[in-house]
């Protein structure tokens, strides 16, 4: 692990390519996260993955005011040229990628990524209207029908569907706005941040789960001094797939996000999260449901949802390592000590739409998804070349895992409770 923090840079400054930019007057069209690199840390690899798919990022980086960087203070000259020959090979590796065509939209996959969301909740809603019966098992393709809405709104969040930029966030939109319900804009911006530094304290955003959960001691030592939160994280094993990921989904559709989409002035995601909750209605009117029998429909197959996403998306980070705030890594050792892999099978990549490979996707944010099942290989050798271990496990030894965290997370609450 690096601490690059020795270059030079002021308060307002952002190192990219040798260069330090003065961000002073500049506002980040991608939110706050760009303060995670100011004054410290070497911004380079971050900014060419997020940016591959929005070529005007170099005219917003020309316009600004720039001063070439300092000689790297560092006295550790093996650390450098370590530091050095892992972003040479990770370079190389990306360039590669690029001129065989890996970054490019793949038509074919698109269609049939439209077809899988569109089939499930067929599926659900035939249930639903002609076997009343398995309405049960209907509300649950149901939840699984929000939480695919949610896993192909996340590819096109990163441009990595058509490689359109403005028509990836149309899609994101719509898919999160009527799929989920809930604000597209909101979710980049929060998104982003993760991605930028993920597992770093008071930088990532993943991180601040409290008060519903806790996914590691750093951050279940804020709320020990609080009873009911102390009891909650307590039991947070027992409740997090039932109760608490229905929570959080509820917070953010009923609230959180629109709140976000009413205040940016998020038309197109007011109407999305607007037309879902219409189709809602006009469904449990067709079924001439009560408000009550509908309002536990709704629920129950929101639980699923929750659950079905929240979950997955838990396992390739919440029971890892965290990182101080005033620590810096290179960009290729934020993936292979922050993330992991959950290993493939064509059943795993269906079920976490390819973001078993989180490996990858941190490192190719904007490479469409279904690749990663190609390069992966690749990877795992540049990671091998370079002495960074590549965690890959198997499902249910990962599931087993996460929530073996979350147990250990809350006995570490209650143990410590008067410390």
């Amino acid at each position: 692990m690096s601490d690059k923090s020795n270059l030079a840079q002021q308060p307002h400054e952002i190192y990219i390519k040798g260069r330090l930019y003065d961000c002073s007057n500049f506002k980040h069209p991608g939110g706050s996260v760009i303060k995670f690199f100011l004054g410290s840390g070497d911004a380079t690899e971050h900014y060419e993955e997020f940016h591959v798919k929005l070529p005007k990022a170099d005219k917003y980086l020309s316009n600004l005011p720039s001063r070439p960087a300092p000689a790297d203070l560092a006295t550790d000259t093996k650390e450098q040229a370590r530091l050095q020959k892992l972003s040479t090979d990770f370079r190389k590796l990306r360039d590669e990628f690029v001129k065989e065509g890996l970054y490019d939209a793949n038509w074919p996959h698109i269609i049939y990524r439209f077809f899988d969301v569109f089939l499930v909740h067929f599926i659900g809603l035939y249930l639903l209207f002609s076997v009343p019966s398995m309405w049960p098992l209907a509300c649950l393709v149901l939840g699984v029908a929000e939480g695919r809405c949610g896993w192909w709104m996340h590819e096109a969040g990163h441009y990595s569907c058509t490689g359109i930029p403005q028509v990836d966030l149309k899609i994101q939109e719509l898919l999160y706005g009527f799929g989920c319900g809930m604000s597209a804009s909101w979710w980049r911006v929060q998104h982003n941040k993760h991605h930028a530094t993920p597992q770093k304290e008071h930088h990532d955003v993943d991180l601040e789960t409290l008060p519903l959960v806790a996914f590691n001691k750093v951050i279940g030592r804020r709320g020990r001094k609080y009873p009911i939160i102390r009891w909650w994280v307590s039991v947070q094993a027992y409740f997090f797939a039932p109760i608490t990921c229905s929570l959080i989904a509820l917070y953010w559709q009923l609230y959180l996000h629109v709140r976000h989409a009413r205040r940016a002035r998020r038309y197109t995601e007011q109407l999305a999260i607007l037309s879902r909750w219409a189709v809602v209605g006009l469904i449990c009117h067709t079924l001439r449901l009560t408000v009550w029998q509908g309002l536990f429909g709704v629920l129950f197959a929101q639980a699923f949802g929750a659950a079905y996403i929240f979950v997955n998306f838990s396992l390739n980070h919440t029971h890892l390592p965290t990182l101080p705030a005033d620590r810096h890594v290179h960009f290729v050792e934020y993936s292979s000590i922050f993330t992991m892999d959950v290993a493939p099978t064509w059943f795993v990549n269906w079920l976490m739409g390819y973001l078993n490979f989180q490996i990858e996707h941190h490192l190719f944010p904007c490479m469409p998804q279904f690749r990663f099942v190609a390069i992966s290989p690749r990877v795992r050798k540049l990671f091998e070349d370079n002495g960074l271990t590549y965690d890959s496990r198997g499902y249910m030894d990962v599931l087993r895992i996460t929530f073996r965290n979350l147990g250990e997370v809350g006995s570490y609450m209650m143990e410590n409770e008067t410390k």
